[in-house]
């Protein structure tokens, strides 16, 4: 595919991530989008009068050529919807972005992500935290994911550094800057062992409507998102509800009741939308990152549910019957289906007894 044309689909206003899934649907290929001609366009619901002239115009051509020769000149790596290095787990996300524009070298389909946000106005209290949550996780191949903001965004990324984890660090703007500019250093070491991420073409400012959008981004990127300290309102609980709405985990870190940067994470903790983490162990028993292979069970007696099971959920179980225990993540990667469907199947399972939950929303054969 034609990186030209990937890079011009999400350059017509109006389009969207799931606008622009549909019209592949619908014709097949970008080629063939391109190509359409009005009368075809006008038959696909949600389709607008102004993106067909858009579409019709070229205008947007022109632009993803001169975008797409900056990323060759800048050493911008472009990571299209359908590619095998496109983020798995982001994937699996309803409004996930088409496109993404990338510096640095690692793979962001690797096992066990975690997302670290938190207030810019970060404690020492927050950042004793933080601090104590990388080293604890340093002992794991683990990648961190945040957002390069002042306080514990920027926190987590220097200790990440620190601890030589592999960091990435999804900006609200184009790769053509950095923001905060007081952050350069720290994200020119990222690239050593991370990577800079975003959806945005140069040229685009750091605007306050993007960092929501942005912060879909590191929720969809992770297995968790870590709240370390949030106030009652703000860019870490819109990731949390986020992480919550992909059906991620979330964990938070308890504060006292009477500070203003622990109201956030106590609310989530209160309201049971994140689980109470104290530090790196807990996390890790949660997330069942501390299993080691059990040896294969005899699955004799289960093989004769196989007769009840419809194809989904007998996919999900000859999964479950190789590698004894998998998270939701896991399971959608491997089937490739969106967070709202696998969810829906499992539920399933575990109400007819063919599957049973743990914590961290591990899922395994009874």
């Amino acid at each position: 595919m034609n990186a030209i044309e990937q890079i011009a689909i999400t350059k017509i206003k109006g389009v969207g991530p799931k606008s622009s899934r549909l019209l592949l649907a619908y014709f097949g290929s970008l080629e063939e989008v391109f190509k359409s001609k009005p009368a075809e366009l006008k038959r696909i619901p949600g389709i607008t009068r102004s993106v067909i002239d858009e579409l019709v115009s070229g205008a947007h051509m022109r632009a993803a050529e001169a975008e797409y020769r900056y990323t060759q000149d800048h050493g911008i790596e472009l990571f299209w919807y359908e590619d095998d290095r496109y983020p798995r787990r982001l994937k699996n996300c309803d409004d996930a972005p088409m496109l993404l524009y990338s510096k640095g070298n690692l793979d962001l389909n690797k096992q066990r992500i975690v997302s670290v946000v938190g207030t810019r106005n970060a404690t020492h209290y927050g950042r004793k935290l933080t601090e104590a949550l990388l080293e604890g996780l340093s002992k794991l191949d683990v990648i961190m994911v945040s957002g390069l903001a002042f306080g514990i965004d920027i926190l987590a990324h220097r200790a990440a550094v620190e601890q030589k984890i592999g960091n990435v660090a999804v900006l609200g703007h184009g790769l053509d800057r950095i923001y905060p500019f007081e952050h350069r250093e720290t994200a020119e070491k990222i690239l050593e062992n991370g990577r800079l991420l975003s959806e945005f073409p140069s040229g685009t400012l750091p605007d306050r409507v993007n960092f929501p959008m942005r912060n879909r981004i590191i929720a969809g990127l992770s297995d968790v998102t870590v709240v370390v300290e949030a106030a009652n309102k703000g860019g870490a609980l819109i990731t949390a509800e986020i992480a919550n709405s992909y059906n991620r985990d979330v964990c938070a870190f308890p504060g006292p009741v009477d500070q203003p940067y622990s109201v956030g994470c106590n609310e989530l903790i209160r309201n049971n939308k994140a689980h109470l983490i104290r530090h790196a162990e807990d996390l890790i028993q949660l997330m069942q990152w501390d299993l080691n292979t059990a040896s294969k069970k005899d699955v004799g007696t289960q093989l004769s549910l196989l007769a009840d099971l419809n194809n989904d959920e007998e996919r999900i179980f000859t999964y479950l019957k190789e590698v004894e225990h998998a998270s939701i993540d896991e399971l959608a990667i491997y089937c490739d289906w969106q967070q709202s469907k696998i969810a829906l199947v499992l539920l399933e399972m575990e109400m007819k007894g063919i599957v049973q939950s743990l914590p961290g929303k591990i899922y395994k054969l009874p």
